[in-house]
């Protein structure tokens, strides 16, 4: 016997979310975006990065001496604000499997932490960077 409704391992589900067009569906994945953004500002880290991309971002425009430069400089800054927010779905999603403790989950964890240091030293030195170009 088949149930009434399909199911999501059912071929024919239909997700009637995915039957959005144009510009409902641009309004919808825009709230989305706002809804992640408010569930990373309630994490420390993000909340520090940008309040600290709040005095980096318009100091790169004076930094910059040209285009490039400022492109390298904001795009560092947003780089590390996009990896925290990674970082931050990859911790959710695993918290949301279970509180035990697992050698997978401490591996997606340490490897979404690393990718976040990994875009804190590319920040830090693209900005040392310009820094030593524009006074050293």
């Amino acid at each position: 016997m088949t149930p009434d409704r399909p199911t999501q391992s059912d071929p024919t589900f239909d997700n009637p979310h995915k039957r959005r067009h144009g510009l409902v569906r641009l309004w919808h994945a825009l709230r989305h975006s706002f809804d992640g953004l408010r569930a990373g500002w309630a994490e420390k880290a993000f909340r520090l990065e940008a309040q600290l991309s709040l005095v980096l971002l318009p100091l790169a425009f004076w930094l910059g001496r040209s285009w490039v430069e400022v492109a390298l400089l904001v795009g560092s800054v947003v780089a590390v604000l996009v990896v925290e927010l990674l970082n931050t779905a990859v911790e959710s999603a695993i918290d949301r499997v279970g509180p035990q403790w697992h050698a997978l989950s401490k591996r997606a964890k340490d490897l979404g932490s690393a990718a976040v240091l990994l875009a804190l030293l590319l920040c830090g030195g693209v900005w040392v960077a310009a820094l030593v170009a524009r006074f050293g």
